[in-house]
């Protein structure tokens, strides 16, 4: 008997919490593409080592300005995005072209450097073989391709916007109170006295 109980308890803390995510939701819907952009951002520079190195061996046309623009455009893409949406605000639509701006040329700047990777591994002269010493190669171009499909992502999450978040403010997060259902039947007519 006590378990059911402490097990509907649970329950209900697990609804209260999944309703309080929801309510957030609601008032932010922003948040679900800022969440994308943080995880395309930590997926980058938490693998800055696999990155670094394999800019350092393939040496290729632009690698390290790729790899300091991606970094660098990453943490201003962040810092707009926060500008783009102010708090109780209507989206600054200049940041928001800005954040697209971006966005754009982080996924073109991700690309020169998987194009870099590729034209070293598979040319005929002078190809860099990715075995056990190398495999930070492979590591980094999965990293870099990763970080492309977060911020493309990003991009069509911030597009679809004003779709999923009309969606997202129809979902019923009001609390059924016992008694609520009678509040015409209270007598308030003491109270102006």
């Amino acid at each position: 008997m006590a378990k059911q109980k402490t097990a509907k308890k649970q329950g209900r803390g697990i609804k209260e919490v999944f309703r309080k995510f929801i309510v957030s939701l609601k008032r932010s819907p922003q948040n679900i593409p800022l969440l994308a952009l943080l995880a395309a951002f930590f997926i980058y520079s938490l693998n800055l080592s696999s990155i670094a190195n394999t800019t350092d061996k393939i040496n290729g046309a632009n690698m390290g300005q790729c790899e300091f623009a991606a970094m660098l455009f990453s943490i201003l893409a962040f810092v707009v995005f926060l500008r783009t949406f102010p708090r109780r605000q209507k989206a600054n639509k200049i940041m928001l072209g800005l954040l697209f701006l971006m966005l754009a040329l982080l996924a073109v700047v991700d690309v020169v450097y998987i194009t870099r990777i590729i034209t070293a591994t598979t040319r005929e002269e002078n190809r860099i073989i990715i075995d056990q010493g190398t495999s930070y190669i492979s590591t980094a171009q999965t990293i870099v391709t990763l970080h492309i499909i977060f911020v493309a992502a990003t991009a069509v999450l911030l597009a679809l916007l004003p779709l999923y978040s009309k969606a997202i403010r129809k979902i019923n997060t009001s609390i059924d109170v016992e008694g609520n259902e009678n509040m015409a039947a209270i007598d308030i007519s003491g109270e102006d006295e």
